[in-house]
């Protein structure tokens, strides 16, 4: 076994130490001279590139929020619409409605009149047809009770006279 005494703590320059102090010193020059600039190129385009990206996602997410923002307006625009829209039409229903029941209390004031007058002139043609059978049966009596036929318009006008006051409650019956 050998041992080495104090070797250990001290750097020793000999022929190795040298030759890779060259190696390192030329492998140095050899990055610094052709890979560091490329690589500093590409971090850099790469940098610029995401910066631009960036600058783009921070576009693209204005106009969307821009594009939100419109639409939205839109959104409120056509709901005011469509209120504006339900109440024009409920207004609408409403007045439809109002002229429909005048329209049908007109009608029914119509028939109802029509009706009435109808009543009374067939009220009058009764009248008139009883006053002429009661004239017609007045003056078959007489003759009966009598026994001669009495001047027919002196008779009628007896007969209406009687009508008259049988009408008016002033008979004597």
């Amino acid at each position: 076994m050998i041992l080495l005494a104090g070797s250990a703590g001290v750097v020793t320059i000999d022929g190795t130490v040298i030759v890779e102090l060259i190696a390192f010193l030329a492998m140095l020059a050899i990055l610094s001279r052709y890979v560091y600039p490329v690589l500093v190129q590409v971090s850099e385009e790469r940098r610029r590139a995401i910066a631009q990206q960036l600058k783009e996602a921070d576009d693209a997410r204005a106009k969307a929020e821009q594009h939100l923002k419109e639409a939205e307006e839109k959104l409120n625009e056509a709901r005011k619409t469509a209120e504006s829209l339900i109440e024009a039409a409920a207004k609408s229903s409403e007045q439809l409605r109002q002229e429909m029941r005048q329209k049908a209390e007109d009608e029914s004031r119509r028939a109802v009149e029509a009706a009435r007058k109808e009543i009374e002139a067939e009220r009058d043609q009764a009248v008139r047809s009883v006053r002429s059978e009661v004239a017609s049966l007045v003056v078959a009596a007489t003759e009966k009770v009598i026994g001669e036929t009495l001047d027919d318009d002196k008779h009628r006008q007896l007969i209406d006279r009687a009508i008259r006051e049988v009408a008016s409650g002033n008979g004597r019956g």
